[in-house]
Protein backbone atom coordinates (compact mmCIF):
# COMPACT_ATOMS: atom_id res chain seq x y z
CA UNK A 1 0.00 0.00 0.00
CA UNK A 2 2.66 2.37 1.09
CA UNK A 3 4.55 1.79 -2.49
CA UNK A 4 1.54 2.93 -4.55
CA UNK A 5 1.02 5.94 -2.75
CA UNK A 6 4.58 6.73 -3.16
CA UNK A 7 4.22 6.07 -6.51
CA UNK A 8 1.12 8.35 -6.97
CA UNK A 9 2.05 11.23 -5.19
CA UNK A 10 5.56 11.03 -7.75
CA UNK A 11 2.94 11.09 -10.46
CA UNK A 12 0.93 13.86 -8.84
CA UNK A 13 3.68 16.13 -8.67
CA UNK A 14 4.37 15.73 -12.31
CA UNK A 15 0.97 16.23 -12.91
CA UNK A 16 0.93 13.28 -15.22
CA UNK A 17 -0.38 10.22 -13.38
CA UNK A 18 0.24 6.73 -14.51
CA UNK A 19 -1.64 5.00 -17.19
CA UNK A 20 -3.16 8.56 -18.59
CA UNK A 21 -2.41 10.29 -21.23
CA UNK A 22 -4.46 13.82 -19.67
CA UNK A 23 -2.22 15.81 -17.23
CA UNK A 24 -4.40 15.59 -13.72
CA UNK A 25 -6.56 12.76 -14.43
CA UNK A 26 -6.46 9.52 -12.15
CA UNK A 27 -6.34 6.16 -13.81
CA UNK A 28 -9.56 5.21 -13.74
CA UNK A 29 -11.30 2.94 -16.52
CA UNK A 30 -13.17 5.63 -17.34
CA UNK A 31 -10.30 7.40 -19.23
CA UNK A 32 -10.52 5.87 -22.30
CA UNK A 33 -14.07 7.10 -22.69
CA UNK A 34 -15.25 9.91 -24.77
CA UNK A 35 -15.21 13.24 -23.18
CA UNK A 36 -18.43 14.30 -21.38
CA UNK A 37 -19.97 10.71 -21.30
CA UNK A 38 -19.91 11.36 -17.73
CA UNK A 39 -19.93 14.32 -15.12
CA UNK A 40 -16.49 15.58 -14.30
CA UNK A 41 -15.03 15.87 -10.95
CA UNK A 42 -12.26 17.89 -9.69
CA UNK A 43 -10.69 16.80 -6.48
CA UNK A 44 -7.98 18.95 -4.74
CA UNK A 45 -5.84 17.69 -1.67
CA UNK A 46 -2.25 17.90 -0.73
CA UNK A 47 -3.06 14.70 1.00
CA UNK A 48 -1.95 11.89 -1.25
CA UNK A 49 -3.49 9.42 0.93
CA UNK A 50 -7.01 11.17 0.64
CA UNK A 51 -6.25 12.05 -3.16
CA UNK A 52 -6.09 8.19 -3.79
CA UNK A 53 -9.05 7.09 -1.69
CA UNK A 54 -11.32 10.21 -2.89
CA UNK A 55 -10.11 8.82 -6.78
CA UNK A 56 -10.81 4.75 -6.32
CA UNK A 57 -14.24 6.01 -4.65
CA UNK A 58 -15.03 8.79 -7.24
CA UNK A 59 -13.69 7.14 -10.60
CA UNK A 60 -16.72 4.50 -11.29
CA UNK A 61 -19.15 6.80 -11.61
CA UNK A 62 -17.31 10.16 -12.61
CA UNK A 63 -14.36 11.34 -15.19
CA UNK A 64 -12.11 11.82 -12.19
CA UNK A 65 -9.33 14.92 -12.05
CA UNK A 66 -7.03 15.24 -9.22
CA UNK A 67 -4.98 18.27 -8.14
CA UNK A 68 -2.76 18.54 -5.10
CA UNK A 69 -2.09 22.24 -4.63
CA UNK A 70 -4.86 24.84 -5.23
CA UNK A 71 -2.29 26.50 -7.99
CA UNK A 72 -2.66 23.06 -9.43
CA UNK A 73 -6.23 22.97 -9.09
CA UNK A 74 -6.68 26.49 -11.55
CA UNK A 75 -4.54 25.22 -13.68
CA UNK A 76 -6.53 21.85 -14.57
CA UNK A 77 -9.95 23.19 -13.97
CA UNK A 78 -8.85 26.26 -16.61
CA UNK A 79 -8.01 23.29 -18.89
CA UNK A 80 -10.27 21.29 -18.43
CA UNK A 81 -13.82 22.74 -16.64
CA UNK A 82 -15.02 20.17 -13.83
CA UNK A 83 -18.40 19.85 -13.31
CA UNK A 84 -18.17 19.25 -9.19
CA UNK A 85 -15.03 20.15 -7.34
CA UNK A 86 -14.39 18.26 -4.09
CA UNK A 87 -12.08 21.04 -2.52
CA UNK A 88 -9.62 20.58 0.33
CA UNK A 89 -9.84 23.83 2.93
CA UNK A 90 -5.96 23.64 4.50
CA UNK A 91 -3.07 23.96 1.75
CA UNK A 92 -0.31 25.49 1.82
CA UNK A 93 0.12 28.09 -0.94
CA UNK A 94 -3.37 28.88 -1.60
CA UNK A 95 -6.05 27.73 0.47
CA UNK A 96 -9.14 26.15 -0.46
CA UNK A 97 -10.91 29.85 -0.04
CA UNK A 98 -9.56 31.30 -2.37
CA UNK A 99 -9.15 28.50 -4.62
CA UNK A 100 -12.68 28.78 -4.30
CA UNK A 101 -12.83 32.60 -4.70
CA UNK A 102 -10.70 32.11 -8.14
CA UNK A 103 -12.95 29.30 -9.49
CA UNK A 104 -16.07 31.76 -9.07
CA UNK A 105 -14.11 34.73 -10.89
CA UNK A 106 -13.49 32.87 -13.73
CA UNK A 107 -16.47 31.93 -16.09
CA UNK A 108 -15.47 28.85 -17.31
CA UNK A 109 -15.34 27.64 -13.65
CA UNK A 110 -17.75 29.64 -11.94
CA UNK A 111 -20.52 27.26 -12.54
CA UNK A 112 -19.00 24.12 -10.90
CA UNK A 113 -20.55 23.82 -7.14
CA UNK A 114 -17.49 23.46 -4.67
CA UNK A 115 -18.10 20.65 -1.97
CA UNK A 116 -15.43 21.34 0.75
CA UNK A 117 -13.46 19.23 2.27
CA UNK A 118 -12.17 20.01 5.91
CA UNK A 119 -11.52 19.07 9.34
CA UNK A 120 -12.64 22.52 10.37
CA UNK A 121 -16.08 22.50 12.26
CA UNK A 122 -16.66 25.99 13.66
CA UNK A 123 -19.66 28.13 12.08
CA UNK A 124 -17.30 30.52 11.20
CA UNK A 125 -15.26 28.35 9.07
CA UNK A 126 -18.30 27.26 7.49
CA UNK A 127 -19.39 30.73 6.74
CA UNK A 128 -16.30 31.57 5.32
CA UNK A 129 -16.60 28.68 2.92
CA UNK A 130 -19.86 29.19 1.69
CA UNK A 131 -19.02 33.26 1.03
CA UNK A 132 -16.17 32.48 -0.89
CA UNK A 133 -18.52 30.68 -3.12
CA UNK A 134 -18.84 27.21 -1.84
CA UNK A 135 -22.30 25.00 -2.17
CA UNK A 136 -21.85 22.33 0.31
CA UNK A 137 -19.13 20.86 3.14
CA UNK A 138 -17.76 17.52 3.89
CA UNK A 139 -15.96 16.99 7.33
CA UNK A 140 -12.85 14.58 7.66
CA UNK A 141 -12.94 12.07 8.29
CA UNK A 142 -15.04 11.69 6.28
CA UNK A 143 -17.76 8.94 5.37
CA UNK A 144 -17.18 7.12 1.70
CA UNK A 145 -21.56 7.49 1.50
CA UNK A 146 -21.42 10.75 2.48
CA UNK A 147 -19.07 11.83 -0.07
CA UNK A 148 -20.42 9.86 -2.79
CA UNK A 149 -23.71 11.09 -1.47
CA UNK A 150 -23.08 15.06 -1.94
CA UNK A 151 -21.17 14.82 -5.12
CA UNK A 152 -24.10 12.95 -7.16
CA UNK A 153 -26.33 15.49 -5.51
CA UNK A 154 -24.14 18.83 -6.83
CA UNK A 155 -23.67 16.77 -10.16
CA UNK A 156 -27.16 16.35 -10.38
CA UNK A 157 -27.64 20.40 -9.46
CA UNK A 158 -24.95 20.93 -12.31
CA UNK A 159 -26.70 18.82 -15.02
CA UNK A 160 -30.32 20.62 -14.34
CA UNK A 161 -28.41 24.05 -14.20
CA UNK A 162 -26.43 23.24 -17.54
CA UNK A 163 -30.12 21.83 -18.89
CA UNK A 164 -31.96 25.29 -17.89
CA UNK A 165 -29.16 27.06 -19.63
CA UNK A 166 -29.33 24.95 -22.87
CA UNK A 167 -33.07 25.86 -22.65
CA UNK A 168 -32.64 29.70 -21.84
CA UNK A 169 -29.97 29.80 -24.95
CA UNK A 170 -32.33 28.14 -27.26
CA UNK A 171 -35.61 30.21 -25.81
CA UNK A 172 -33.33 33.33 -26.60
CA UNK A 173 -32.37 32.23 -29.87
CA UNK A 174 -36.51 31.72 -31.07
CA UNK A 175 -37.33 34.67 -29.28
CA UNK A 176 -34.54 36.50 -31.55
CA UNK A 177 -35.93 34.57 -34.40
CA UNK A 178 -39.33 35.69 -33.85
CA UNK A 179 -38.14 39.58 -33.14
CA UNK A 180 -36.20 39.29 -36.15
CA UNK A 181 -39.50 38.36 -38.31
CA UNK A 182 -41.40 40.82 -36.55
CA UNK A 183 -39.22 43.41 -37.56
CA UNK A 184 -38.70 42.08 -41.24
CA UNK A 185 -42.54 42.43 -41.31
CA UNK A 186 -42.81 46.01 -39.81
CA UNK A 187 -39.90 46.83 -41.92
CA UNK A 188 -41.89 45.46 -45.28
CA UNK A 189 -45.43 47.11 -44.20
CA UNK A 190 -43.38 50.37 -43.65
CA UNK A 191 -41.64 50.57 -47.24
CA UNK A 192 -45.17 49.58 -48.41
CA UNK A 193 -46.29 52.55 -46.98
CA UNK A 194 -43.64 54.88 -48.00
CA UNK A 195 -43.99 54.03 -51.28
CA UNK A 196 -47.54 54.19 -51.71
CA UNK A 197 -46.80 58.29 -50.32
CA UNK A 198 -43.62 58.77 -52.66
CA UNK A 199 -45.81 57.52 -55.57
CA UNK A 200 -48.14 60.07 -55.06
CA UNK A 201 -45.53 62.49 -54.58
CA UNK A 202 -42.31 62.46 -56.01
CA UNK A 203 -40.54 65.30 -54.27
CA UNK A 204 -40.01 62.61 -51.47
CA UNK A 205 -38.55 59.88 -52.36
CA UNK A 206 -34.80 60.84 -51.22
CA UNK A 207 -36.21 63.28 -48.77
CA UNK A 208 -37.55 60.39 -46.36
CA UNK A 209 -34.05 58.76 -46.62
CA UNK A 210 -32.22 61.93 -45.51
CA UNK A 211 -34.67 63.09 -42.88
CA UNK A 212 -34.50 59.50 -41.20
CA UNK A 213 -30.37 59.88 -40.92
CA UNK A 214 -31.12 63.50 -39.87
CA UNK A 215 -32.87 62.35 -37.07
CA UNK A 216 -30.60 59.80 -36.14
CA UNK A 217 -27.80 62.17 -36.22
CA UNK A 218 -29.76 64.47 -33.73
CA UNK A 219 -30.86 62.54 -31.08
CA UNK A 220 -27.71 60.69 -30.64
CA UNK A 221 -25.62 64.14 -30.19
CA UNK A 222 -28.64 65.24 -28.05
CA UNK A 223 -28.74 61.80 -25.83
CA UNK A 224 -24.33 62.15 -25.80
CA UNK A 225 -23.75 66.05 -25.33
CA UNK A 226 -27.08 68.21 -23.90
CA UNK A 227 -29.49 67.90 -21.51
CA UNK A 228 -29.00 65.04 -18.75
CA UNK A 229 -32.67 64.82 -18.32
CA UNK A 230 -33.04 63.50 -22.01
CA UNK A 231 -32.83 59.90 -21.83
CA UNK A 232 -32.37 58.06 -24.99
CA UNK A 233 -30.73 55.17 -25.39
CA UNK A 234 -30.00 53.22 -28.39
CA UNK A 235 -32.72 51.63 -29.02
CA UNK A 236 -35.07 54.44 -28.66
CA UNK A 237 -33.07 56.28 -31.35
CA UNK A 238 -33.00 53.80 -33.56
CA UNK A 239 -36.98 53.26 -32.97
CA UNK A 240 -37.37 56.99 -33.58
CA UNK A 241 -35.16 57.15 -36.82
CA UNK A 242 -36.97 53.85 -38.28
CA UNK A 243 -40.18 55.72 -37.56
CA UNK A 244 -39.06 59.10 -38.99
CA UNK A 245 -39.96 58.22 -42.52
CA UNK A 246 -43.62 58.08 -41.60
CA UNK A 247 -43.70 61.72 -40.93
CA UNK A 248 -45.64 62.33 -43.98
CA UNK A 249 -47.82 59.52 -44.34
CA UNK A 250 -51.52 61.53 -44.22
CA UNK A 251 -50.05 63.07 -47.18
CA UNK A 252 -51.97 60.06 -49.08
CA UNK A 253 -55.31 61.42 -48.15
CA UNK A 254 -54.77 64.80 -49.98
CA UNK A 255 -56.43 64.63 -53.14
CA UNK A 256 -54.06 65.69 -56.31
CA UNK A 257 -54.90 68.99 -57.37
CA UNK A 258 -53.70 70.16 -53.94
CA UNK A 259 -50.73 67.57 -53.22
CA UNK A 260 -49.19 68.05 -56.81
CA UNK A 261 -49.81 71.60 -57.31
CA UNK A 262 -46.59 73.38 -59.00
CA UNK A 263 -47.08 76.69 -57.49
CA UNK A 264 -47.97 78.56 -54.67
CA UNK A 265 -51.09 77.47 -52.86
CA UNK A 266 -53.97 78.97 -51.77
CA UNK A 267 -55.17 79.81 -47.63
CA UNK A 268 -57.89 77.09 -48.78
CA UNK A 269 -55.51 74.89 -50.32
CA UNK A 270 -52.82 75.38 -47.49
CA UNK A 271 -56.07 74.35 -45.04
CA UNK A 272 -56.34 71.58 -46.83
CA UNK A 273 -52.85 70.51 -46.62
CA UNK A 274 -52.54 71.01 -42.90
CA UNK A 275 -54.92 68.35 -42.61
CA UNK A 276 -52.24 65.85 -43.29
CA UNK A 277 -50.87 65.32 -39.86
CA UNK A 278 -53.96 64.07 -38.05
CA UNK A 279 -54.90 61.87 -41.20
CA UNK A 280 -51.30 60.36 -40.92
CA UNK A 281 -51.86 60.15 -37.06
CA UNK A 282 -55.40 58.45 -37.51
CA UNK A 283 -54.00 55.47 -40.03
CA UNK A 284 -50.94 55.58 -37.52
CA UNK A 285 -53.36 54.98 -34.53
CA UNK A 286 -55.50 52.20 -36.51
CA UNK A 287 -52.40 50.50 -37.15
CA UNK A 288 -51.04 50.40 -33.44
CA UNK A 289 -54.46 49.58 -32.25
CA UNK A 290 -54.74 46.17 -34.06
CA UNK A 291 -50.69 45.90 -33.26
CA UNK A 292 -51.28 45.99 -29.10
CA UNK A 293 -49.97 47.94 -26.44
CA UNK A 294 -49.69 50.97 -29.20
CA UNK A 295 -47.43 49.11 -31.62
CA UNK A 296 -44.39 49.59 -29.00
CA UNK A 297 -41.70 52.19 -29.61
CA UNK A 298 -41.93 52.30 -33.40
CA UNK A 299 -45.80 53.23 -33.79
CA UNK A 300 -45.57 55.59 -30.53
CA UNK A 301 -42.75 57.38 -32.40
CA UNK A 302 -44.41 56.82 -35.44
CA UNK A 303 -47.90 58.78 -34.57
CA UNK A 304 -46.15 61.57 -32.53
CA UNK A 305 -43.94 62.67 -35.19
CA UNK A 306 -47.13 62.74 -38.03
CA UNK A 307 -49.16 64.30 -35.88
CA UNK A 308 -46.93 66.85 -34.50
CA UNK A 309 -44.00 67.37 -36.77
CA UNK A 310 -45.41 71.12 -37.90
CA UNK A 311 -46.23 72.19 -34.49
CA UNK A 312 -43.90 75.10 -33.22
CA UNK A 313 -41.95 76.04 -30.14
CA UNK A 314 -44.05 78.89 -29.46
CA UNK A 315 -47.18 77.43 -29.95
CA UNK A 316 -48.15 78.90 -33.40
CA UNK A 317 -48.13 76.00 -35.40
CA UNK A 318 -50.36 73.01 -36.23
CA UNK A 319 -52.54 70.74 -35.08
CA UNK A 320 -52.73 71.40 -31.94
CA UNK A 321 -50.77 74.60 -30.94
CA UNK A 322 -48.63 72.40 -28.58
CA UNK A 323 -45.47 74.43 -27.67
CA UNK A 324 -42.00 73.62 -26.01
CA UNK A 325 -41.47 70.69 -24.35
CA UNK A 326 -45.23 69.78 -24.72
CA UNK A 327 -44.18 68.83 -28.21
CA UNK A 328 -42.77 65.39 -28.23
CA UNK A 329 -39.06 65.26 -28.49
CA UNK A 330 -39.54 63.04 -31.92
CA UNK A 331 -41.68 65.88 -33.79
CA UNK A 332 -39.08 68.44 -32.40
CA UNK A 333 -36.00 66.52 -33.90
CA UNK A 334 -38.29 65.90 -37.04
CA UNK A 335 -39.13 69.83 -37.04
CA UNK A 336 -35.68 70.43 -37.89
CA UNK A 337 -35.00 67.46 -40.19
CA UNK A 338 -37.63 68.03 -42.25
CA UNK A 339 -37.53 71.76 -42.54
CA UNK A 340 -33.68 71.78 -42.63
CA UNK A 341 -33.75 69.06 -45.52
CA UNK A 342 -36.61 71.39 -47.54
CA UNK A 343 -34.59 74.48 -47.63
CA UNK A 344 -31.63 72.30 -49.65
CA UNK A 345 -33.87 71.09 -51.65
CA UNK A 346 -34.97 71.96 -54.96
CA UNK A 347 -39.30 71.85 -55.38
CA UNK A 348 -41.10 72.81 -58.53
CA UNK A 349 -42.09 76.46 -56.60
CA UNK A 350 -38.58 77.38 -55.14
CA UNK A 351 -34.91 77.08 -55.96
CA UNK A 352 -32.78 75.28 -53.49
CA UNK A 353 -30.75 77.14 -51.02
CA UNK A 354 -27.42 76.74 -49.94
CA UNK A 355 -26.00 75.33 -46.85
CA UNK A 356 -25.13 78.44 -45.12
CA UNK A 357 -28.24 79.75 -45.72
CA UNK A 358 -30.25 77.18 -44.61
CA UNK A 359 -28.34 77.37 -40.86
CA UNK A 360 -28.92 81.25 -41.07
CA UNK A 361 -32.87 80.53 -41.17
CA UNK A 362 -33.17 77.74 -39.14
CA UNK A 363 -30.93 79.17 -35.90
CA UNK A 364 -33.04 82.88 -36.58
CA UNK A 365 -36.03 80.50 -35.84
CA UNK A 366 -34.72 79.05 -32.44
CA UNK A 367 -36.80 79.81 -29.91
CA UNK A 368 -39.95 80.44 -31.93
CA UNK A 369 -40.33 77.84 -34.87
CA UNK A 370 -37.74 75.08 -33.01
CA UNK A 371 -36.39 73.88 -29.81
CA UNK A 372 -33.23 76.25 -28.87
CA UNK A 373 -31.34 72.40 -28.29
CA UNK A 374 -32.45 70.85 -31.51
CA UNK A 375 -30.97 73.68 -33.23
CA UNK A 376 -27.54 73.48 -31.09
CA UNK A 377 -27.78 69.73 -32.22
CA UNK A 378 -28.17 71.06 -36.20
CA UNK A 379 -24.88 72.83 -35.33
CA UNK A 380 -23.12 70.96 -33.57
CA UNK A 381 -23.43 68.03 -36.07
CA UNK A 382 -23.43 69.89 -39.60
CA UNK A 383 -20.47 67.94 -40.84
CA UNK A 384 -22.06 64.89 -40.68
CA UNK A 385 -25.46 66.28 -42.20
CA UNK A 386 -24.26 67.35 -44.79
CA UNK A 387 -22.30 64.21 -45.99
CA UNK A 388 -25.93 62.47 -45.45
CA UNK A 389 -26.98 64.95 -48.22
CA UNK A 390 -24.51 63.85 -50.69
CA UNK A 391 -25.34 60.68 -50.62
CA UNK A 392 -28.77 60.69 -50.57
CA UNK A 393 -29.11 63.53 -53.38
CA UNK A 394 -32.07 63.90 -55.77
Amino acid sequence: MNARLNFNETMLLSGRPAGDPVAGRAPSASSAMPSGAKPTVLIVDDTPTNLTLLASLLNKQYRVLIANSGAKALEVAQRTPPDVIVLDVMMPGIDGYEVCRQLKQDERTREAPVLFLTALTSVEDEARGFEAGAADFVHKPFNPRTVLARVATQAQVKAWRDALKDRNNWLQSELHTRVTEVERLRDTTMFVMISLAEFRDQDTGNHVRRTQEYVRILATWLATEADPRIELDERAIDQMARSAPLHDIGKVAIRDNVLLKPGPLTTEEMNVMKTHPMHGWRLLKRASEKVGEDGGLFLRYAMEIARHHHEKWDGSGYPDQLAGETIPLSARLMAVADVYDALLSRRPYKEPMTHEAAMAFIEGQSGRHFDPQVVDALRATQAQLLAVAGEWKD
